[in-house]
């Protein structure tokens, strides 16, 4: 019976699913894309109230941080790393309602946040997602504001469990397009990720460097906008 669950869980599981033991990440000729209609969302259980937990576009410095990758050097800080890159991370509240929640269930309800992020085929592409996306959005409007919103696209979807953080990869281009011309940035962000110890703890997405207190917010937030 066990060994008939486990051939189903795999017979179902998408190409583009990989655990927190996976050694490798795919290339461009391997991506899976998918219509923006089709492609999977955030997945939740039966965590219902989790849904109305929000996450917030992270500024390009905080990605790097949580990707554990180095600061660009100073004389490139014009020009951001990752440019056609948007990502999503758990808000202040997000994280303390998780706390909450996991207390009030006695320990029954979930304590895995989740970071979302879009490798999109171009800066424009990007550009034009900014401009009308929240900068704050529940995680349950993500699928279909942010990923079936996008008409006229396909994406290929990666999903990574780091202990209490679930990561969302997405890369983004125009349906009839060949290749993704952005796969050295999306090959680094997938890598990292990877490379990734499991958080234990999920505030630990937040205690990024220097950072004293769960409300720390720092300055490079103020260059977002």
């Amino acid at each position: 019976m066990e060994e008939k669950e486990k051939n189903k869980k795999q017979k179902h599981q998408h190409p583009n699913d990989h655990q927190t033991t996976s050694k490798s990440s795919s290339t461009s000729s391997e991506l899976a894309f998918n219509p923006s209609s089709q492609v999977k969302g955030l997945r939740f259980g039966g965590q219902f109230i989790v849904k109305s937990f929000t996450i917030r576009r992270a500024s390009p410095l905080e990605l790097l941080r949580l990707l554990s990758l180095p600061p660009p050097p100073h004389h490139h800080h014009h020009h951001p790393p990752f440019p056609s890159t948007t990502a999503f991370l758990p808000t202040n509240f997000t994280i303390l309602a998780h706390h909450a929640w996991h207390t009030l269930t006695l320990g029954l309800g979930t304590k895995k946040s989740k970071v979302v992020v879009f490798v999109f085929e171009s800066e424009n592409m990007k550009a034009a997602a900014d401009r009308i996306w929240p900068p704050e959005i529940p995680l349950g409007e993500v699928s279909k504001k942010l990923i079936r919103g996008q008409k006229g696209c396909e994406m290929a979807r990666f999903k990574f469990r780091k202990g209490a953080i679930t990561f969302y990869v997405y890369a983004v281009r125009r349906i009839g397009n060949v290749g993704f011309s952005f796969s050295d940035d999306l090959r680094t962000i997938l890598q990292s990720v990877v490379a990734l110890k499991d958080f234990l703890d999920h505030t630990a997405m937040l205690a990024l460097p220097n950072q004293r207190s769960i409300n720390f917010v720092p300055s490079a937030v103020a260059m977002v906008h």
